[in-house]
């Protein structure tokens, strides 16, 4: 006897991250549209998370359809180009905000040893670096727009 997953039982965890990104961008919302508190490193450092992890499932979804269906792969594949733009924003913005501990040029400047919170096992700059890594093996230059990056590791 086989047992058939429910649709709503299918993905847990993603349909529970999904979850979570909804119930934090209501509770970031006024109802009249506005924002009550401003972004900070840390709320983009949590959404670079995301936004890299979702890239992770988008290249192993389109490496794993590309055969059997090679439209739907294409498809998979520019939504993992397009989530790379995406990442990329977000380490930007972390770069132009402020860090809480440190003022000036410092705290703009992509070391990940050196940031206020203390190199922790892996910080926005190492995993958007790795996350650039996999993406320019798997595109051409021409896929992407020009993209530059603060980060010298």
């Amino acid at each position: 006897m086989t047992s058939r997953t429910r649709p709503q039982d299918a993905h847990p965890y993603l349909r529970a991250a999904s979850a979570g990104v909804r119930h934090h961008t209501r509770a970031l919302a006024r109802p009249d549209g506005t924002s009550l508190t401003p972004v900070d490193r840390l709320h983009l450092d949590v959404l670079h998370g995301h936004l890299t992890a979702l890239h992770q499932l988008l290249d192993r979804l389109a490496e794993t359809t590309r055969p059997p269906h090679p439209a739907a792969g294409r498809h998979l594949a520019t939504a993992h180009t397009h989530l790379w733009q995406a990442a990329s924003e977000v380490h930007a913005a972390f770069h132009l905000l402020p860090s809480n501990t440190t003022a000036g040029t410092e705290a703009s400047a992509c070391r990940p040893e050196r940031l206020p919170e203390g190199p922790p096992v892996l910080t926005i700059c190492q995993r958007h670096l790795a996350a650039g890594h996999i993406i320019r093996r798997k595109t051409t230059p021409s896929d992407l727009r020009t993209h530059t990056t603060a980060c010298v590791r």
